[in-house]
């Protein structure tokens, strides 16, 4: 049987892209495997969003071709923004790679992947393979008791705000939104496959507008959350700009949404912003999140930063610094900015990295104080999450995702799994760290809105305390 394996850099856009491109195979009769050293055929969806990931992909080819040098009948394919990027480049660069598909060409993968599938017979990958050294790495599109339980739903491609730092223009397009059609039969098809919670993913998502009828993100947004079976939404991510009173009190009065709003800031500082083309004032920004504070006063608001970017002085980090000390933010997503080549930022005079690092250092201090602070005040309650799956650390506790997008993770004894069938928790916090909260279990239900099913007593352990399932 042909097998597949996917490996995925950057987004959540990516992540439901390499979930597409899974199903495809898995419908062509691919297995999809685990380690790439069981595959006949790769897949890497690369991230070109910042001079790391870029460094990575192309590291990451690197590793593969031992793969490719060991069993030449391996087909090895990119995809994602780097591919895009440097779809011309890219032949020259990393020769052994057998198709470079940019983001607008999934479908094309597909049907590529499709017309492969008959090359592979049932016998095992090449003995040789077998001699090298493992190659690490974690498979996508693998499908366990947790995976349908969430879905992400892209509803739009590209961006046409053109932030002087970001490439997703470039490698993306301007935008392009969905069909509420094809959302609409995407959703219902995730939901009949088990999903309980869509996650509407768009570069600039609050932009959507349907080509058909121009129904805008609040409408879609109601319309989601009036689904058949669908039992919790969310969506990225935001810009400011398109942050309007419609919206606002379509969060308020939606069902079903999840608690948590994504607002990129990216600084502090009005000339920083102007410089980045973000189009607005840091006191725009501000009345901003206030006036979605009025309107929603229980939600979690997160944000992204940038530090380091071209012409930040002491005083503009300082800016950023205090906006922060405010306490507006659950949780915030720093970054030392990274000049991407073709965008107008990567011909600014760059400062030196290590202020960079240094400022980002210190940001991170203030922002994981209030993050702390933020789930020390979940101690004591009660809440209803749903199920992401075993631990990573331990596979013996349970790890959740509460609705304003805080992880639990709470002893369990016996088999996780079988809280798939039930996979609406409800758990007491009862401690909280920078990374989530910890907690116990407390009850389980199979829908969000299901009375709770008990759990069995406590089963006393001293050294391991654990909660029994009923």
């Amino acid at each position: 049987m042909a097998s597949l394996y996917v490996e995925t850099h950057g987004c959540q856009m990516n992540e439901a892209d390499s979930r597409y491109l899974s199903e495809r195979a898995a419908a062509a009769g691919y297995e999809i495997v685990d380690q790439p050293d069981r595959a006949n055929v790769l897949i890497l969806n690369t991230c070109t969003v910042r001079d790391n990931a870029e460094k990575r992909a192309y590291g990451r080819l690197g590793h593969y071709k031992r793969l490719k040098d060991a069993d030449p009948t391996l087909r090895l394919v990119v995809c994602g923004c780097l591919a895009e990027q440097d779809r011309h480049i890219m032949q020259q660069r990393v020769p052994y790679v057998d198709g470079i598909f940019g983001t607008k060409e999934l479908r094309h993968l597909g049907d590529t992947l499709a017309s492969w599938v008959s090359e592979f017979g049932d016998e095992e990958v090449v003995e040789a393979r077998a001699l090298l050294a493992p190659l690490g790495g974690r498979g996508d599109g693998l499908v366990d008791a947790f995976t349908p339980l969430r879905a992400y739903v892209n509803v739009q491609r590209g961006c046409s705000y053109y932030c002087s730092y970001c490439i997703v223009p470039q490698v993306r397009g301007r935008f392009d939104h969905r069909l509420l059609t094809e959302i609409d039969d995407e959703i219902r098809a995730r939901v009949a496959g088990g999903a309980r919670e869509i996650t509407l993913v768009g570069q600039t998502v609050n932009a959507y507008a349907d080509p058909a009828s121009g129904l805008n993100f609040a409408g879609l947004l109601a319309h989601v959350a009036a689904l058949p079976g669908v039992e919790r939404v969310g969506f990225l991510t935001s810009h400011p700009k398109d942050l309007s009173d419609d919206l606002l009190a379509a969060l308020a009065k939606t069902p079903r949404l999840n608690q948590r709003f994504h607002l990129a800031m990216q600084s502090g500082s009005n000339p920083i912003l102007r410089k980045m083309n973000r189009k607005y004032t840091i006191e725009e920004y501000v009345e901003r999140i206030e006036r979605f504070r009025s309107f929603c006063p229980d939600w979690a608001l997160t944000t992204d930063i940038i530090v380091g970017f071209p012409g930040e002085s002491e005083a503009d980090f300082q800016q950023t610094l205090e906006i922060v000390e405010r306490g507006y933010f659950a949780q915030v997503y720093a970054f030392v900015y990274s000049p991407r080549r073709g965008t107008p930022a990567a011909k600014m005079e760059q400062l030196d990295p290590a202020i960079g690092a240094e400022r980002l250092t210190r940001l991170m201090e203030v922002v994981n104080r209030h993050v702390q602070a933020y789930h020390a005040r979940k101690v004591g309650t009660v809440v209803r999450a749903l199920a992401q799956g075993p631990s990573r650390k331990d596979p013996q506790r349970i790890s959740v995702k509460t609705s304003d997008n805080v992880t639990i993770v709470a002893p369990v004894h016996g088999d996780v799994s079988r809280l798939a069938s039930t996979p609406w928790l409800d758990l007491r916090i009862d401690a909280a760290h920078i990374w989530g909260c910890s907690g116990t279990v407390l009850g389980m239900a199979e829908r969000v809105d299901a009375e709770r099913q008990a759990v069995a007593p406590m089963v006393i352990d001293l050294l391991a305390p654990q909660v029994a399932l009923a």
